[in-house]
């Protein structure tokens, strides 16, 4: 795949009326994303409609976003989500614990040091959609492994082109879900997610797939052989795992 990147805000973006969606998940579109350049650099920002919708796609609008994996201390199990009905983008499917992004709107979350930005962003969305306490998922304790740059359709009017930051942590925590961002979720261990993927009901995010199919697995056993003195998984154990210096362009 060719990716049309650009480093300045394309002319005559197009718009569309979202008065037929869920009135909740239209306010939510009116947030502005980190516009970047292929190489994570930031230029500039525009509301998630302006972002997501494929005609201003197909011009190189591209911007940053993070996936967040929850995993269970007592036996390495993921927290997976799937996504409400009233989502205006990839609705109805089986995802990674949070995806989302980092937000013009909070000055914190445009700060690049550490990636300290999208990690205060994973927090604050896994208490938006999942109900979870912001103290059960210290900033500090997300561990970066890498960014993947992705170009995936939705529908014929919208689609995803993002960089995106992964993001693991390990933690015990509450979920109380928001039924307007997830309609379902639950824990798996790796069999588990290997038969849901394999059964033709379910279906799955793009980025969630290139994730899994790419580095998921590996890093999971990873984290299982390094449990601590206790038998518990951490994710700041497979720190310095991954080069997450470069931006990985996936296909």
């Amino acid at each position: 795949m060719t990716f049309l990147v650009t480093s300045t805000v394309p002319e005559n973006l197009a718009s569309i009326d979202l008065s037929s969606y869920d009135a909740e998940q239209s306010r939510l579109m009116d947030e502005r994303c980190i516009l970047v350049d292929e190489n994570d650099r930031a230029y500039g920002a525009a509301d998630k409609k302006t972002c997501h919708l494929m005609e201003n796609i197909n011009k190189g609008l591209l911007h940053r976003a993070f996936s967040a994996f929850v995993f269970r201390p007592s036996d390495g199990k993921l927290l997976l989500q799937r996504r409400a009905t009233e989502k205006i983008t990839f609705p109805d499917m089986w995802t990674n614990t949070c995806c989302s992004h980092p937000l013009d709107d909070f000055p914190e979350e445009k700060i690049e040091e550490e990636q300290l930005g999208v990690r205060v962003a994973a927090s604050r969305k896994l208490e938006h959609e999942l109900g979870i306490p912001r103290t059960q998922t210290p900033v500090d304790q997300f561990l970066y492994l890498t960014r993947i740059h992705y170009l995936a359709p939705s529908t014929g009017k919208w689609g995803e082109h993002e960089v995106d930051y992964i993001l693991f942590i390990t933690a015990d925590v509450d979920v109380t879900p928001n039924e307007n961002e997830i309609r379902d979720h639950k824990y798996v261990d790796k069999a588990e997610l290997q038969a849901m993927f394999e059964a033709p009901e379910n279906t799955f995010t793009p980025w969630f797939k290139l994730i899994a199919r790419d580095f998921l697995f590996g890093w999971w056993d990873e984290l299982l052989r390094r449990k601590d003195e206790n038998g518990k998984v951490v994710a700041k154990s497979l720190a310095g795992l991954v080069d997450g210096s470069k931006v990985v362009k996936m296909v």
